[in-house]
């Protein structure tokens, strides 16, 4: 996880100054355990790592730069949301039962787009998986982990070419995610 994250950022920097100045600094040990007991779930290791290196972003033209123009959220945006969701869309009697609706081993991780709670990324902590979710209770898994997701996005950024679909662009010093839409793939 962290070589790919190190591998965005070093594009960040060379090419998405307004993004690059979106992240946030890292989060203590102290920090991380104190959102481990406040979600009471255990942290996957990569969910970790990542906080250690930077806590979400700040909201700046910018901050939605990851893929699907996503937005990292950090530890308190993190807990908040996880709050949110566990006293709205819990109707269980036994934490223990399965609910479709919401699961306290699901962490958000981010949204989509700016400042939207109603579709993100969430890591399951009990599989590792990456799953997104959206405002009709919708929720699939799109990555086997974080990790192959900064890893595919890392990929993405350095060759471009070889992915379809959504690919990174700049729009005022800050990157975004889109279908190409020029004519002629030879002259973008």
């Amino acid at each position: 996880m962290t070589d790919a994250w190190q591998r965005i950022e070093t594009w960040l920097r060379a090419h998405a100054p307004a993004s690059c100045a979106s992240l946030e600094s890292g989060a203590s040990q102290e920090e991380i355990s104190s959102a481990e007991g406040a979600l009471g779930v255990r942290i996957p290791a990569d969910l970790k790592a990542l906080w250690v290196l930077r806590d979400g972003v700040r909201i700046v033209r910018g901050e939605a730069f990851l893929m699907d123009n996503a937005r990292l959220i950090g530890i308190a945006q993190v807990v908040e949301l996880h709050g949110y969701w566990g006293k709205n869309y819990d109707f269980r009697d036994d934490p223990d039962e399965p609910s479709d609706l919401w699961d306290h081993h699901w962490i958000p991780v981010c949204t989509l787009e700016e400042h939207n709670w109603a579709n993100g990324l969430f890591l399951d902590a009990g599989t590792g998986e990456l799953w997104s979710w959206d405002e009709h209770a919708n929720r699939q898994v799109e990555y086997e982990s974080l990790t192959s997701y900064l890893e595919g996005m890392a990929d993405a950024l350095e060759a471009p070419g070889l992915f379809g679909g959504a690919r990174p662009g700049l729009e005022y010093g800050a990157l975004v995610w889109r279908v190409p839409d020029y004519s002629d793939p030879e002259h973008p």
